[in-house]
C-alpha cells in the first residue's frame, strides 16, 4: 500500500522542452513539486511518472495527485 499525499492545492505552470524526459511526482512527497526528488523511496510513496512532450509548451502540472489525466491538471483539486 502506498503512502501518497497531496503535494499542493493548485497546478503549477511549467515550460516543458521538447523530447526531454520529466519525472512527475505521483506521491506528493517531493519538495520539488510537481517533479520528483526521490522522496517516495523513504516515504513509501509511488514511483514517479516519466513523460516527455513532442513540442515545447507550457503545461499546468497537477500537485494534488487526484487528476485523472496525469501529469496534467484536470481541476480535481477544486473538489
Amino acid at each position: 500500500m502506498s503512502n501518497n499525499i497531496r503535494g499542493g492545492d493548485a497546478p503549477i505552470p511549467c515550460q516543458l522542452e521538447a523530447d526531454k524526459n520529466y519525472a512527475w511526482c505521483s506521491c506528493g512527497h517531493s519538495s520539488d513539486q510537481p517533479f520528483c526528488n526521490g522522496n517516495h523511496k523513504k516515504e513509501g510513496g509511488t514511483n514517479p511518472m516519466i513523460f516527455k512532450v513532442e513540442e515545447a509548451k507550457e503545461a499546468y502540472l497537477c500537485t494534488c495527485k487526484q487528476t485523472s489525466n496525469p501529469p496534467y491538471c484536470d481541476g480535481s483539486h477544486k473538489n
